[in-house]
């Protein structure tokens, strides 16, 4: 298998390559159970945005949430709010969108309680991700968002993958390349 060097958050990590079509691949970037790299993460995150900007957090499960927690406590949050990929009987009367995530490959939903939809009314927002690639899944949290009342008022990720490292409306701490099948990087 394949591999690409990255170093994020000053540590080094070797991020496997992997397919999603047969013309291009990604390098998986997962901060499950890598609890060094989460707290290095959210720590750099945290200084790309104050914490005097934002009233709440908001991300999409499931990737995220060692991350949005870990921002949460280093900064001294008391909530922060998880936009679910499935629906649960807790979740009274939701607000759903759909997003198409380039490392799901199927279409998915994504629900925001309505309880936490009336605590994000009037509030400035902060959104993250771990990866924004195509941008859908951050695209789904702004949605629920803007649909709960709240203002986005900026947006993270880890990575920036492919062209997503071109956007201007995102704050990322590294870019990340998309590849080839013989793990080079994608021209």
């Amino acid at each position: 298998m394949h591999t690409y060097p990255m170093d994020v958050a000053g540590l080094h990590r070797d991020l496997p390559i992997c397919k999603v079509t047969d013309d291009l691949y990604i390098g998986a970037f997962i901060m499950f159970g890598d609890a060094e790299l989460t707290v290095a993460c959210a720590r750099e995150l945290l200084k790309l945005v104050p914490a005097t900007d934002y009233d709440y957090m908001l991300t999409a499960e499931a990737k995220s949430i060692p991350l949005i927690h870990e921002m949460a406590r280093q900064s001294g949050a008391k909530k922060y709010f998880l936009a679910r990929k499935g629906m649960k009987v807790y979740l009274t009367n939701p607000l759903k969108v759909t997003v198409h995530s380039i490392t799901t490959q199927s279409e998915q939903h994504l629900y925001l309680s309505g309880d936490d939809a009336a605590m994000l009314k009037g509030k400035r927002v902060l959104l993250l991700d771990d990866v924004i690639s195509t941008g859908e899944s951050m695209q789904a949290l702004e949605t629920l968002a803007q649909e709960a009342g709240a203002t986005i008022v900026n947006r993270i990720a880890v990575l920036a993958e492919g062209g997503a490292a071109d956007r201007k409306d995102i704050k990322f701490l590294e870019k990340l390349p998309v590849f080839n099948a013989d793990g080079t990087v994608k021209g």
